[in-house]
């Protein structure tokens, strides 16, 4: 019987300049560069109906029309693919989540568009759902070695999580999959651009946001090394 959580729509930030990925990406968006012999998005696309998870909602901005152009309503990838863009101007990550909250309903996962994450998500999601709580954060203990830890993080329990305020007890990072209740969003603004990390700030500031931790690496197509390497595994 299929988990309840496979209903969920997958909430996918697309809409950023990846200016780390220039020439490249003035040309084409983030999920178009090429990742072994196709486009980054193909990759993600499986990984998702691996798990079950096939609605996906694209939050799009710069040069987004390419992709409705590549993947459409995602119906030749058995999936189904919505979008909402920015607009005029960029939102923010958590704005462009409040912008296409309509077409997510109630409960949905959270991924960035440059995250490769290899795990099974449904386990993740039914952790949320036991929780009870508006937010999840996957974490990773990083300490240091990928990127700058930013999460301090102890018996299950998010305790801060801040990419600017350094602690000594920070070891986890924020692994780059979150699921949210349409309620986390109540009280940010409609019209700002508004980030993510605020909200979950607000989260872990009220009890709600649970932890749930990873223990395979991530990858990420965000900077030319990260690129390399993912091109690079997922070629062998």
């Amino acid at each position: 019987m299929p988990s309840p959580v496979s209903s969920f729509p997958v909430a996918l930030l697309a809409g950023g300049l990846a200016t780390r990925l220039r020439p490249v990406t003035e040309k084409i968006p983030k999920l178009l560069v090429e990742v072994a012999g196709e486009p980054f998005f193909s990759h993600q696309l499986r990984l998702l109906q691996r798990s079950g998870l096939t609605h996906l909602v694209l939050c799009v901005g710069h040069l987004g029309e390419q992709i409705v152009e590549r993947y459409g309503d995602g119906s030749k990838w058995g999936v189904r693919i919505e979008y909402s863009f920015d607009g005029p101007r960029l939102l923010g990550t958590g704005g462009a989540l409040i912008r296409a909250l309509p077409k997510l309903g109630d409960a949905f996962y959270v991924l960035y568009g440059d995250s490769y994450l290899p795990i099974d998500y449904a386990p993740v999601g039914e952790h949320f759902l036991k929780s009870g709580k508006q937010g999840l954060m996957t974490v990773y203990e990083n300490r240091g070695r990928y990127d700058t830890s930013n999460v301090w993080y102890e018996e299950g329990v998010i305790r801060v999580y801040d990419k600017q305020a350094r602690r000594p007890e920070m070891h986890h990072i924020d692994y780059g999959l979150g699921l949210f209740r349409a309620s986390a969003f109540d009280g940010f603004s409609r019209e700002e651009p508004v980030d993510l990390a605020a909200v979950q700030q607000a989260l872990v500031s009220r009890g709600e946001l649970v932890g749930y931790e990873i223990r395979e690496r991530f990858y990420e197509i965000g900077s030319p090394a990260g690129l390399k390497e993912l091109d690079s595994l997922l070629r062998h």
